[in-house]
């Protein structure tokens, strides 16, 4: 009875995805909304949305059911995928989902195990990502593609360009350049390239970057995440969670460099001071949380967090344009204070075989050609 309750939970939470991830697809594509604004979409705009949810949820089927394959093919208790759906109506910070997940219920002790269930779903989902870049790539339609979208921009021509870079009325999102999908843009595109600020409504190139990008998020290897799992198989737990803390130290000082500039506080009056400051106890507060689960010592945490953020501070003293990626802070978060930076014992210890070792540093490789310093550029003219 259990069984079946948690099967129609599935099986519902898998549609509702559908259904989010296709709305919001379509608003990426016609850059609108449903149901809000002047112009809200119908269902003829909907149906477009599929164009996007299916290779972006293709893809991460496969990631989720790489994992499952292999953790049964290891006699694990293993449920199917848990989607979760999200759509916050027109607003351009979303994906359609927040992911998905399979809850595996059984410990697991041995090192190899976490290795190769770890590491399944990253290379699955990889090689899907691939092909729906690939698809995307080499089908680009034509410029008229950009003029239906956006019928103001054919009185400009090939130099509709300049438009979108000087619009003061023109927000977009710049998507980063990883190493990949710089390759495939380079080496693999047929026809004409979209402007950079357009990519978001090239629905299935969008998501086979979205694809990279979260396969990079999963490959990070800190903690239970894939790539933490990966790494820990390379090198053991003494070794790992030594390495593992100080990336994610390094990680949530890359995400907030530049939140706060040495400088705005020099420059501050007195009637900005007093917000600023405000501003910036709820900042160290933040990054507290992030750390809070780094040592057993409270002193040890409240070190660590004032030591990055007063580092953070100097540099931006010196170098004051200088920023991370902010975007990354609430990946931090999570990581932090609910999954954690550290990896689970194992009391099978027996080392990986060649043939894994090699996976594990190629995953690792995956994860520098995916990752992005900054995944998403918000351009507004004014």
């Amino acid at each position: 009875m259990k069984q079946n309750r948690t099967l129609l939970i599935q099986i519902a939470l898998f549609i509702a995805t559908i259904l989010t991830t296709t709305a919001t697809g379509a608003e990426w594509i016609f850059g609108n909304s449903f149901f809000f604004g002047p112009n809200p979409m119908g269902w003829e705009e909907f149906l477009e949305g599929f164009r996007y949810s299916i290779p972006f949820l293709g893809v991460l089927t496969i990631h989720e059911f790489g994992h499952f394959f292999v953790a049964r093919k290891h006699k694990t208790d293993v449920t199917l995928p848990f989607y979760i759906p999200m759509w916050l109506g027109g607003l351009s910070s979303t994906f359609g989902t927040l992911g998905a997940f399979i809850r595996i219920k059984d410990r697991i002790n041995s090192r190899v195990k976490y290795f190769d269930i770890g590491i399944a779903g990253p290379l699955a989902g990889f090689v899907a990502a691939l092909v729906v870049l690939w698809y995307g790539f080499t089908h680009l339609p034509s410029l008229d593609y950009a003029f239906e979208l956006f019928p103001q921009l054919k009185q400009y021509g090939l130099e509709y360009g300049k438009f979108l870079e000087t619009s003061p009325d023109y927000i977009s999102i710049k998507l980063g350049d990883s190493l990949l999908f710089k390759f495939f843009e380079e080496y693999i595109a047929v026809g004409t390239l979209p402007h950079p600020y357009l990519y978001t409504n090239y629905p299935i190139i969008f998501a086979g970057y979205l694809s990279l990008f979260f396969t990079a998020l999963n490959l990070f290897p800190i903690g239970q995440l894939d790539g933490g799992h990966i790494l820990y198989g390379l090198i053991g737990d003494k070794a790992f969670n030594i390495v593992s803390p100080i990336l994610f130290t390094g990680f949530v000082f890359y995400g907030g460099l530049g939140v706060f500039n040495a400088q705005e506080f020099m420059m501050a009056n007195s009637d900005t001071f007093l917000d600023l400051l405000w501003k910036f106890a709820l900042y160290i507060g933040f990054t507290y949380l992030c750390f809070s689960r780094i040592s057993e010592n409270l002193i040890t945490n409240w070190l660590i967090t004032l030591s990055v953020i007063a580092i953070q501070l100097g540099i931006t003293y010196f170098y004051p344009t200088i920023e991370g990626y902010s975007g990354f802070l609430a990946f931090g978060l999570m990581i932090g204070r609910f999954l954690g930076i550290y990896h689970p014992p194992t009391y099978d210890k027996q080392p990986l075989t060649l043939e894994r070792q090699i996976l594990g540093w190629l995953a690792l490789l995956i994860f520098i050609l995916c990752f992005t310093p900054k995944p998403f550029t918000i351009i507004q003219h004014v």
